[in-house]
Formats: C-alpha cells, sequence, structure tokens
C-alpha cells in the first residue's frame, strides 16, 4: 500500500476514533452475545452519495450538537479478530459508510476490504448474473427487501447464532439469512407553525381525506423507502386500495421531490406544510440549523405509514471465507459501529445497548405494523408498475 493510501487511512482512523471517544463507547463484560430482550439513503434509489441527491451538509452532521455520551454494547476488542481479504458489495454509500468499513480495517493489519459501492438494486442485479462466479463475500444493503431478494434466490448462508443475537427477532431474517444492522422508521414531518402534532392523523390511509394537507405535503415517489412503503400498503392494505389512495394523494396536490432530505428542508422552510419521508432527514435539518427550527416529527400507528424498515448485511453462497464474512458482519453491530450510525446517519441503532440520537422516541415507543415481515419488501416490481399505473411515475 502506497504512503497516500496510508496517510488517508490514519486520517480516517483518527476521525472516527475521536467521535468514538467523544461518544464514550464502553464495551459490556459478558456482552458478547446480547439475548433477544429490550428496544429493538443515497437518494436511496441510488448510493447515498451528495451526488445522487444528498446535500454534504447532512454527512457527518449527527456527531456534535448533542455532547458526549456513554454507549454500552460489545466493543470491537472484544470481538473477534479479522484477518484475510474480503469482498464487500455495499448498497450504503461511501459518502456515508466508507470511514466506517476504513475504520474496521485499519484495526486489523492482516485484514483487506475490497468494497464495490453501488445501488442494492443493481448490486443485487449484479450477484445474479455473476452466479457462482461472484467475488462477493458479503452483501451490505440499504434495505431488508433487497437483502429478503437475495434469501428468496438461494444465494445467502445463515449467519451464526452468536451474531444474531446482537439484535432483536424482528430486525432479522427468520431463518438467520441477513441481520439488520440500523434502522428507520418512516414518519411525517411538519411545520410547528402551522400544525401540532394532534392535527396529524395516526393513518396513513386518512391522508388523502385530510383537508389541511390540500396542496400542502410532499413525497418523493422515486425513493426506494417510499417505494417500500407503498410495497407495505399494499400488503396491508391491498392493491385497490393503494390505488385509491395514491389517486387520493395526487387529488389532494401533493407536491414531488426528487430526495426525501429536500423535504424536510421544504418543511422547515415552510414551502409545505408536512411531508411523507424517514425519520432522520428531520434531524439532520435540525442538527444543521438548530432545535429551534419549525420542524417537528409524527408517526403514524400499526400501518404501512409506520413502517420500520432496516439496512443489513448476508454473508453470501459464494464468501470464500464463511467465518471471516460473518465476523465482519458482527463488527457492524459493534459498539463503535452502532454509535456511529447514530450519529453520521440518525438512524436508530439496532442493537438495544445503543441509545438513538436525537428528538426521537425509542424502537419500543414506536408502533410499526405487527404482522409485516420486512422480507415481504422484496417486491418492488409490482410496487413501480402501480405507481406507473396511476401516474405517480
Amino acid at each position: 500500500m502506497n504512503h497516500t493510501n496510508d496517510t488517508s487511512r490514519s486520517s480516517t482512523r483518527r476521525r472516527f476514533l475521536r467521535a468514538a471517544t467523544a461518544a464514550g463507547i464502553v464495551g459490556m463484560a459478558g456482552c458478547n452475545t446480547p439475548g433477544e430482550g429490550g428496544t429493538a439513503t443515497e437518494t436511496e434509489a441510488g448510493t447515498e452519495t451528495a451526488g445522487d441527491g444528498e446535500s454534504p451538509e447532512q454527512i457527518g452532521s449527527g456527531r456534535s450538537p448533542f455532547g458526549d455520551r456513554e454507549v454500552g454494547g460489545t466493543s470491537m476488542a472484544e470481538m473477534p479478530d479479522l484477518e484475510g481479504e474480503l469482498t464487500l458489495y455495499s448498497g450504503r454509500g461511501e459518502a456515508l459508510v466508507g470511514e466506517l468499513v476504513g475504520f474496521i480495517e485499519d484495526q486489523y493489519p492482516d485484514l483487506t476490504v475490497r468494497p464495490l459501492y453501488n445501488s442494492a438494486a443493481e448490486l443485487v442485479s449484479q450477484l445474479e448474473t455473476e452466479g457462482d462466479n461472484s467475488p462477493a463475500d458479503v452483501f451490505y444493503s440499504v434495505n431488508a427487501g433487497a437483502l429478503g431478494a437475495l434469501a428468496d434466490r438461494g444465494r445467502t448462508q445463515p449467519l451464526p447464532q452468536e451474531v444474531l443475537e446482537f439484535v432483536p427477532a424482528n430486525f432479522r431474517d427468520p431463518d438467520g439469512a441477513w441481520i439488520g444492522t440500523s434502522g428507520r422508521a418512516r414518519s411525517v414531518p411538519y411545520n410547528t407553525n402551522t400544525f401540532s402534532n394532534s392535527d396529524i392523523p395516526d393513518g396513513i390511509m386518512a391522508f388523502p381525506e385530510t383537508e389541511a394537507f390540500e396542496n400542502d405535503i410532499g413525497w418523493a415517489p422515486t425513493y426506494s423507502s417510499f417505494q417500500a412503503f407503498i410495497t407495505a400498503m399494499r400488503i396491508l392494505e391491498g392493491e385497490e386500495a393503494t390505488r385509491e389512495w395514491l389517486n387520493g394523494m395526487q387529488e389532494l396536490g401533493v407536491s414531488q421531490y426528487g430526495d426525501e432530505f429536500q423535504i424536510a428542508r421544504a418543511v422547515a422552510d415552510g414551502e409545505i406544510a408536512a411531508g411523507l419521508t424517514n425519520h432522520y432527514y428531520i434531524q439532520r435539518v435540525l442538527a444543521r440549523r438548530g432545535t429551534g427550527a419549525p420542524l417537528e416529527t409524527a408517526f403514524t400507528q400499526n400501518d404501512a405509514g409506520a413502517v420500520f424498515n432496516v439496512a443489513g448485511a448476508c454473508v453470501l453462497d459464494t464468501a470464500s471465507d464463511d467465518t471471516l464474512a460473518a465476523n465482519f458482519v458482527r463488527h457492524l453491530l459493534s459498539a463503535e459501529a452502532q454509535d456511529y450510525f447514530a450519529r453520521t446517519t440518525f438512524e436508530y441503532p439496532l442493537v438495544p445497548e445503543v441509545e438513538p440520537i436525537g428528538r426521537l422516541p425509542t424502537i419500543d415507543e414506536l408502533n410499526p405494523p405487527d404482522d409485516l415481515d420486512l422480507s415481504q419488501l422484496s417486491d418492488l416490481e409490482t410496487t413501480i408498475e402501480l405507481l406507473r399505473d396511476t401516474g405517480v411515475l
């Protein structure tokens, strides 16, 4: 490795260590296998990079506004060493997770990680084309749908139980094919100069009939999280009811945006009064502008509008060293990695001992639909056809 790369990796390590030290990360003795109790982007169609619609102002904005804190969980120092070469196909963008991947690699002198960054959908397609000849060991996805698609095609191998037990059962595949590493809740950003929390319906199906939203609410239908939300609506409410909802929202005068960060900013600016986004876009705007911005978060209850989706990882059937691959996934569940997700992306950590950052309810206080298996969200093709048929796309 040349001097330039060594310098870059050392800089990455220093940046990451500063964040980890500020967080007061502590490894909890005897917690290598946490139990199942407790709490349980990218244009998301792209690869979570500023060039894909993400403003640079949000990258890394979660690190400083909320002060130091102590973080529980299992530190990387308590995990098995990593040694060998590992090819990572990442549907999470380098701008958001490259620093974490580099930090993990930097901890182990005999580890080489070869990441390939692209959209999750394109990487799934690439894996399908490569078949048994794929060099990939681990697939890291921005959503559970892509992980479920690979599992359905028999392209994964089960993770060890000691890895699966890091997160509650509802955030991993029932058969152990994949595990969530961080989470995002569907939410409703609203402008506090226009609405109070009680003004926001607690059922997503009521939105097209809410006259207060007329010409004053936004969505981003090209986003994969929005499409997963509509997929959940199809599963929970049926295709005809979903069609009627999409038509009703258009009749209401919903405004279309290129990405969900734009929606959160538009709500804070008073351009629109409410929107449909993942929760962390709201927190990023607040981190940038201060908690005095007229922007708050509402959540619907036990329906498609309250879906809690996860970014996650799996070991592929082509992994040359499945033990190394599984232990790399384990490192994504370390105290350092979980705090990184909370501070850098404002996502929900999935390891119960690590709390989220920002003005957010805990995972236990959210009310996602009880009867939805996240693996079911892999059927995006039917959803895209419906969005096109209704004129949304």
